[in-house]
């Protein structure tokens, strides 16, 4: 531990939270200030491990945090956040940044207003990974982009949803997992101009969606579709491809491919693929694969908030990105309801 560490305060003692925990505590630049929860368990855990414990936070008093990491249910991600902005505390919001596009406005509106830096736990821009894929692209490797498409095609284990909310309208795969990929697509292919979409919940018959169907067009001409399911066994997804999880067993595969008029692109194998000598299906095509060693984005993501607090450096993932990839969701969903395509601004 550095000798004047960050002082992190994690609100939420959940799955989420109890990883960005381990990471505080294995971050050189970073301490644990405090675990935030009022549920006894968070509590039991707390006094377990050694970790001060609270039971809530109102941002008064002497002993503040230096930052905050919201980690809470989706619906309190803007209550707590704005708490820790009117305190002038940096924050972290996991994704989704808000259970709604207004919501969102006012985090964002707040933070830009009180200068207070507002992040936002899309962690997968952090993995190298992203990093080279949107060099390459930048680059015009590919050449103008036309299309890309990608899976999210999992397997949750029944138990999963023994927890209450995770059956509820809003705890489906749209907004929990699709909005990582919204957002990496948002990062590496441009803004979503116009989507349409498909939903169903066939598979278990929740109030929540199962599986969705998503067409995109954007600003700069290019076409994409994803798939999603929480209800298939498949190695098509990015937990399962990207080995930056040792909790999934990696796969190997790809999930989300990139064609552009010069060549295509498949993550996160980044491999580049492309005819020689000549652009033709007649030539042969080449493939070319970069490689890089497992890293946890989620670690990364600490230590360059930490950066944020100390050293004034801009969120690799600021509260206005977490919004724009928030308003595709919400889109999403209005498509899936009403089956009309939705333009957005």
């Amino acid at each position: 531990m550095s000798a004047n560490p960050v002082r992190l305060a994690v609100m939420g003692a959940g799955l989420i939270g109890r990883r960005h925990i381990e990471h505080i505590l294995a971050e050189p630049m970073a301490a644990l200030q405090s675990v935030i929860d009022p549920s006894a368990e968070a509590q039991a855990l707390a006094a377990e491990r050694g970790w001060r414990w609270q039971p809530g936070f109102d941002g008064a008093g002497p002993d503040k945090p230096d930052g905050v990491i919201v980690a809470t249910p989706n619906a309190m991600h803007v209550e707590h956040g704005l708490t820790a902005i009117a305190s002038g505390i940096p924050v972290l919001i996991e994704k989704p940044l808000a259970d709604s596009v207004e919501g969102a406005e006012k985090l964002v509106a707040a933070a830009e207003k009180a200068g207070v830096p507002l992040a936002v736990g899309h962690h997968r821009r952090h993995n190298p990974i992203i990093a080279r894929a949107k060099a390459r692209i930048a680059a015009g490797e590919l050449g103008p982009l036309v299309a890309v498409h990608g899976f999210f095609w999992i397997a949750k284990p029944d138990d999963y949803f023994n927890v209450t909310w995770r059956r509820e309208s809003g705890a489906g795969p749209i907004l929990i997992n699709l909005i990582h990929e919204i957002d990496l697509i948002r990062h590496l292919c441009g803004e979503i101009a116009e989507v349409s979409a498909i939903a169903s919940n066939q598979q278990r018959g929740f109030a929540v969606e199962d599986s969705a169907a998503v067409m995109m067009r954007f600003a700069n001409g290019a076409l994409g579709t994803f798939t999603l399911s929480d209800a298939i066994p498949s190695p098509w997804s990015w937990e399962l491809t990207s080995a930056e999880n040792p909790a999934y067993a990696a796969t190997g595969e790809a999930y989300l491919m990139i064609g552009g008029r010069e060549a295509s692109l498949s993550l996160p194998r980044l491999e580049l693929w492309q005819h020689k000598p000549v652009k033709s299906w007649w030539q042969p095509m080449i493939g070319e694969r970069e490689s890089f060693p497992p890293v946890d984005p989620l670690r990364a993501q600490i230590t360059q908030f930490c950066r944020v607090i100390r050293d004034g450096e801009a969120p690799l993932v600021p509260g206005r990105e977490g919004l724009e990839s928030l308003r595709v969701i919400e889109a999403i969903r209005q498509a899936a309801a009403t089956g009309q395509s939705v333009r957005l601004a």
